[in-house]
């Protein structure tokens, strides 16, 4: 029974990975794959020799001899405190997704696009990488990534210059990304999987995510396609909310609120998001409701203007809940092999083999530019059983974070790009993937430096 849950394991696995080739959505064989995973566990529940205890992060002593009762109990408190764990994730970025669209629905992020002033490419090259980078850390380098390359594209015509610039917001997002517990899906999941703390991890990780960031940066700058000035004026966009600015900031400060109330309460950080989201939903509604009033005197005719829309109602609607269920089924179908012990076994075996675990974490950042970092990261919290904040666990957010820029369907901010300018899979791999390995190897080095001389 253990064969086969592998096999359908690594079957599911495949079809995530070749969804681009398959043209099925990769939530499907995610969902699909955690179902019949446990459905075989279920099956086969009398049959396992070892059960591993999640809260305990050890086997359970003695399972061979529980009774069949005894195992279906064990089996079904196993199953609610996986869904309990995905679920403070998955209310986390349900939270911040909404927050951001909050935000985007007063055409706050324009607010950015205002500091951008400048016609060199160069110039223009290392501001665009910089904000990718301060940005993702605020609010994940998926939603960074969106909202550059939709600046990008009200900035530069050309399409060519285009795809240069948003490749390397992808090398700055996915890095900025890697040393905020609010940044990427994978920081997440350590930082609320008690793994790392915001604290050690930003401290840790800092330096490693500006070198990974720079060094590509830095060589691209001399390259052709960033010499000279762009030919196109900056565009106005005529009107825009004269709220926009202010929910930005609140919105951005609600985020980052997050962190400092999981530190004074102890709760998870599900609760301070949420917290968060009722704060400046209520601005939300308010400024609504007024700009309601204004656009009723001022024009009668807009049907937008009719009656009152709830920027919450609008923003909930655009919340990218594919993803959200990939994370789901992604989540729980590695919890079945961990429930089982799978995971445990093999990384043992994996230490015997390869006893450098820098290289085995390593090999973690290359293989998420392969497949998706989500599930990487959720089989090595079953694998090690490093306490909070052990160095591992920072290399390992490093290495999932920012390896997967080193191909274009390696990161969801390269997936997104790839879809909003329709960059070509050999044209990345060709131009950027060498520049984003300078980096994430550049990133790995100064993060074993300062680990073995001042950590």
């Amino acid at each position: 029974m253990e064969t086969i849950i592998i096999v359908i394991f690594i079957l599911g696995y495949l079809a995530i990975a070749l969804e681009h080739n398959l043209k099925i959505d990769k939530l499907i064989p995610a969902l699909a794959m955690m179902a019949i995973l446990w459905a075989l566990v279920a099956f086969g529940i009398d049959t396992f020799p070892n059960w591993f205890d999640s809260a305990g992060h050890k086997l359970i002593e003695g399972f061979a001899n529980f009774s069949l009762a005894e195992r279906h109990h064990l089996l079904e408190e196993t199953l609610l405190h996986h869904l309990g764990k995905t679920a403070e994730i998955l209310f986390f970025l349900l939270g911040a997704m909404t927050i951001v669209e909050i935000i985007d629905y007063f055409d706050g992020f324009s607010t950015i696009k205002d500091f951008v002033k400048t016609k060199s490419k160069k110039n223009l090259l290392w501001i665009f990488a910089g904000l990718a980078f301060i940005l993702s850390s605020i609010i994940d380098n998926l939603t960074a990534t969106i909202v550059l390359v939709t600046i990008l594209q009200k900035i530069i015509n050309d399409k060519n210059t285009r795809l240069w610039f948003a490749s390397l917001i992808i090398i700055a997002a996915n890095a900025g990304g890697a040393w905020s517990p609010i940044g990427d899906v994978t920081t997440t999941m350590l930082w609320i999987g008690k793994k790392v703390t915001s604290a050690k991890l930003m401290e840790y990780l800092i330096i490693p995510s500006v070198v990974c960031v720079v060094v590509p940066v830095f060589i691209a700058s001399f390259m052709k396609p960033f010499k000279g000035n762009i030919d196109n004026e900056l565009e106005d966009e005529g009107f825009k909310s004269k709220y926009g600015p202010r929910m930005l900031y609140l919105g951005l400060g609600s985020i980052i609120f997050v962190p400092i109330f999981k530190t004074i309460t102890h709760l998870p950080p599900y609760v301070g998001m949420m917290l968060s989201l009722a704060v400046v939903a209520i601005f939300a509604e308010i400024y609504s409701r007024r700009h309601f009033k204004l656009t009723t005197l001022e024009d009668n005719d807009d049907e937008e203007t009719i009656g009152f829309h709830s920027p919450v109602h609008k923003s909930l609607s655009r919340i990218e809940m594919p993803s959200v269920l990939f994370f789901f089924g992604i989540l729980m179908a590695v919890a079945a092999l961990e429930s089982l012990g799978l995971l445990f076994n093999g990384a043992e075996a994996l230490k015997i083999m390869v006893p450098n675990t820098d290289i085995v974490v390593m090999a973690l950042g290359v293989g998420s530019a392969v497949i998706d970092n989500v599930p990487l990261v959720a089989a090595s919290m079953g694998m090690f059983q490093e306490p909070i904040d052990a160095h591992l666990w920072h290399f390992v957010a490093y290495s999932a974070g920012t390896g997967g820029s080193m191909l274009i369907i390696g990161s969801a901010a390269g997936v997104v790009a790839m879809g909003m300018e329709k960059i070509n899979f050999m044209w990345y791999f060709k131009n950027i993937t060498w520049l984003a390995a300078a980096g994430f190897v550049a990133g790995s080095i100064a993060f074993m430096l300062m680990r073995n001389f001042t950590f």
